[in-house]
């Protein structure tokens, strides 16, 4: 997008064009109105694209009259993961340095008294501005700078929070570690805590966590979010006041959209993994953020859950539990697997039918060539997991998947969890 495209967009002849044309398919439409040489046609084409996805990304902020790019867009936290940031920061001042489509920065203007929005795409600020004014939103600051260049001219301690979501993709190519990212956090540790005591840094839910302590020394805490059972993103809190012998708390924040019931994690010292002699009635795969934090064993501890083996993250017990952070099944059967008689397997549960959704964890063969092997369909409702049993020996679990709202739940159970599966 241009600048002159933006300004014809938010023009409100176009703004109540583009509503019109809202349900449009946006290829469709260009191919309809491609000869209007008075219409910016490829721009509302695009809009229209956006908002589409928009609407399942900010279900909220997408129902005003916004302006987006598809690259913005795409880089844009959602609003789940943007309330949840904005619920544990607070003070005056905030700074977001890689402002962006601003769906961050909106949120911290409702907490805060002053937001700095900082970008150094000036159609991106002039795409703010206008977003902000559709939100009625008077309280943030636009800057068209390099956000480095610009955070060294301010005071020291001039804000109470530095948020930044490094750009991962430079020269066409997506990265992870953050010294690749765009600013390089790693660089500028010590200038970010010059100008306030407490930063927050959005990293990719990829980054490994292990040796960041050596990368940021003032790292406090970690949280891996993730929403509807997907890891969206890891953030990392740097504090000034940190003392180097102090534990790096971590955290995993499980969120659902469109909700604000959440289940949050928290790890503070390592707790054993109890590996059950046996399979138990129910099965459970903890969501992703949980297991990118390495809090199962926690959550098994809390839950009165057991691993199957020491090496995954796949629990079993005796009762359903309704509110466990993850996926839970009932189990059906549990085979060893041997090549040659696995396929009987198969015939007896009809899964040569039916098919049945394929995960694996520290077992040889992938999900692509179990299914080829033994030609199974995809089912959400059916699943197979092929692992090692408490002994070590490959084996694979049947189950049926179970919701809290209570489908394939047996009958006889209360409010929170039955007594079987």
């Amino acid at each position: 997008m241009t600048l002159e495209e933006l300004h014809r967009l938010a023009d409100p002849e176009f703004q109540a064009f583009i509503y019109l044309h809202r349900d449009d398919d946006p290829v469709a439409f260009a191919m309809q109105f491609h000869d209007r040489k008075e219409l910016p046609v490829r721009a509302i084409a695009e809009q229209l694209a956006c908002r589409r996805k928009a609407v399942k990304k900010l279900p909220k902020l997408s129902y005003g009259n916004m302006l987006y790019s598809t690259l913005a867009l795409e880089q844009a936290s959602g609003e789940c993961t943007a309330a949840y940031k904005a619920s544990f920061m607070s003070g005056q001042r905030i700074i977001d340095m890689s402002g962006g489509l601003g769906v961050d920065t909106m949120f911290f203007a409702r907490i805060f008294k002053q937001v700095i929005y900082c970008e150094r795409d000036e159609v991106l600020c002039a795409l703010m501005a206008h977003n902000l004014e559709m939100n009625g939103l008077s309280n943030v600051e636009i800057v068209h700078a390099e956000s480095p260049g610009y955070l060294a001219s301010c005071p020291d301690d001039y804000f109470d929070w530095i948020y930044v979501d490094p750009s991962r993709r430079e020269q066409g190519r997506r990265s992870i570690g953050l010294q690749a990212s765009s600013p390089d956090v790693v660089a500028c540790h010590d200038l970010l805590l010059r100008k306030a005591r407490r930063v927050c840094i959005k990293a990719s839910p990829a980054l490994e966590l292990s040796a960041l302590h050596l990368q940021l020394p003032s790292l406090s805490s970690m949280i891996v979010v993730s929403v509807d059972l997907e890891c969206r993103e890891i953030l990392l809190l740097l504090d000034r006041e940190r003392k180097s012998d102090s534990p790096i708390a971590v955290r995993a924040a499980c969120l659902k959209s469109g909700s604000e019931e959440k289940t949050e994690i928290d790890g503070d010292g390592e707790v054993p993994k109890i590996v059950a002699d046996s399979l138990k009635a129910c099965f459970y795969e903890p969501d992703p953020a949980i297991i990118k934090a390495k809090l199962t064993p926690r959550l098994a501890r809390v839950s009165g859950l057991e691993f199957v083996n020491k090496r995954v993250d796949y629990l079993t017990g005796d009762r359903m539990i309704r509110s466990f952070p993850g996926k839970m099944f009932r189990i059906v059967e549990s085979v060893p697997y041997k090549p040659k008689s696995f396929l009987a397997f198969i015939e007896k549960h009809r899964l040569d039918v039916t098919g049945a959704s394929v995960q694996r964890r520290d077992f040889p063969l992938s999900p692509d060539e179990i299914r080829r092997k033994y030609r199974l369909k995809e089912n959400e409702r059916a699943f197979l997991f092929f692992t090692k049993d408490s002994s070590g020996g490959f084996f694979c679990i049947y189950g049926i998947r179970c919701f809290p709202s209570g489908g394939e739940v047996p009958s006889g159970q209360g409010q929170n969890e039955a007594p079987g599966c």
